[in-house]
């Protein structure tokens, strides 16, 4: 028995020694790429992380992407068997351009001076956004690119992830670096605060953003100045159709007649529309039956409609306060109003970003209703073809996989924050597939407020922390559609 043992103890000194050996070596065979190995003793590298890669002369930064362990079985001298091998195994891509290929170069850590002189010396022209620091190089500042969101982008967190305060980071920074207008489909009230500076925010900072944010319109399902209204007239034919549950077949003759009514008299409201014929006192005891004519969103006299503040350029930035309203329906009607209308000026073509929350209600998979399913049309619309008419969406949610396909695949830049679920990050991974897969998988070990952020905004796929807030939060915990 010792002498097993003792062979038993032979054997693990010996893999031991053999796996402490393994050096720290990257080859390049086309000067972007490198594989690695490097030893699991003391392993300092990571997924996501930074790397100086030393050949020769030469050392050039470069990223981890993905790290796994390997195992091999290797001969040992003397012909006394064979000792199975671990060590650190995986690939990466150099930041540095013009990198010639190399062969075993040494990799070590990069440190965050050598990050922050290399992010300095690559910084592109143009509008940044600073939203935080490099996760992974604490200390060096990360900066969106503005033009990038000249593309379509997906952010997207579990509960708890920091998601809406990140949000809020991010469209600070529109506000304050770029002259990109604003539209902000609200669903929690998170927002409704986005113009009001907060007492502990940045002197400087604070003040840039009042002197450039311009001014921000909140519209609120409550009395008072800021009320949210839409007109009947306003509505398109296809929403009021949709609104009053009308089929254009089966329901062919009220359709017909809602369609006369509409283009004759443009009746501003209900009432306006009981006083046509008999006809017409029938759609009102549709809307009256299902309703409809008691939604608390319809404007008054001194109301002014939402989409006439979506047709004022002097507004910089326009948030719809979806929480406020009492009904899904009235949300969902709102929503699709907005994405509507912003379709049929689509030759205007005014650049505005539009910024749907929790987009799962807005334009789900699997759309339950007429309302929502008009609302999903008009975002796959713009999802497919609002980038030339300067129409350009952040789609916001929590569950990825009950967004539309045709309008998450649209997305170029993605914001992944934590998320647990396997299958939603099998999912991200699915539609985000120029994304490496290795730091997807990181989304399992984020803190709050970490993200990683890969496509157009970013000059790489970056492990980033969002920075501080400079304006106040919404309602936490405002109830929010299911």
């Amino acid at each position: 028995m010792s002498n097993h043992l003792a062979a038993i103890e032979e054997y693990r000194g010996l893999r031991d020694a053999l796996e402490a050996a393994v050096l720290p070596l990257a080859t390049s065979v086309d000067g972007r790429r490198f594989e690695y190995q490097a030893s699991l003793h003391g392993l300092e590298l990571e997924a996501g992380g930074y790397v100086s890669v030393d050949a020769g002369a030469e050392s050039h930064l470069g990223q981890v992407l993905s790290l796994a362990m390997e195992s091999r079985e290797l001969a040992v001298p003397g012909g006394r068997g064979q000792v199975l091998v671990r060590a650190a195994r995986g690939t990466g891509a150099l930041l540095d351009t013009g990198v010639r290929p190399f062969h075993d170069a040494q990799v070590r850590p990069a440190t965050p001076g050598e990050v922050g002189a290399w992010s300095e010396r690559t910084r592109a022209p143009g509008a940044r956004l600073p939203v935080g620091e490099l996760a992974l190089a604490p200390g060096v500042p990360f900066e969106l690119d503005a033009s990038g969101f000249g593309r379509h982008t997906f952010l997207c967190g579990q509960s708890g992830s920091g998601k809406t305060y990140s949000l809020g980071v991010l469209l600070e920074q529109l506000l304050s670096e770029t002259s990109l207008r604003l539209l902000v489909l609200d669903p929690n009230s998170d927002y409704v605060r986005l113009g009001e500076p907060r007492p502990d925010a940045e002197a400087a900072a604070a003040e840039r953003f009042a002197e450039r944010a311009g001014p921000i319109v909140v519209r609120s399902g409550v009395e008072g100045a800021g009320r949210l209204g839409l007109r009947f007239r306003d509505l398109g034919a296809a929403h009021q159709a949709a609104l009053l549950r009308l089929d254009p077949v089966a329901d062919r003759d009220e359709y017909a007649e809602l369609a006369a009514v509409a283009e004759t008299a443009t009746p501003e409201s209900f009432e306006d529309l009981a006083r046509g014929g008999e006809e017409a006192r029938g759609l009102v005891r549709r809307a009256t039956n299902l309703g409809v004519d008691r939604f608390g969103i319809w404007s008054r006299d001194d109301d002014v409609s939402l989409l006439d503040d979506l047709a004022n350029g002097d507004i910089r930035c326009l948030v719809a306060d979806l929480g406020s309203l009492a009904t899904s329906a009235e949300r969902s009607l709102v929503a699709g109003s907005l994405l509507g209308r912003l379709w049929s000026r689509r030759a205007e073509r005014e650049p505005i970003a539009i910024v749907i929350d929790e987009a799962h209600n807005v334009c789900p998979a699997a759309p339950s209703d007429p309302l929502t399913a008009l609302a999903t049309e008009d975002a796959i619309r713009i999802a497919g073809e609002g980038r030339k008419f300067g129409l350009y969406l952040i789609v916001v949610t929590q569950r990825p996989q009950k967004v539309h396909e045709n309008v998450l695949s649209q997305c170029d830049n993605l914001a992944l924050m934590r998320m647990n679920s396997i299958a939603d990050l099998g999912h991200v991974t699915d539609v985000f597939s120029f994304v490496p897969p290795g730091l997807i998988d990181r989304a399992t070990t984020f803190r709050q407020g970490e993200a990683l952020v890969a496509g157009k905004v970013a000059s790489h796929p970056a492990l980033i922390r969002f920075g501080a807030r400079i304006t106040q939060e919404g309602g936490a915990d405002v109830a929010g559609w299911a």
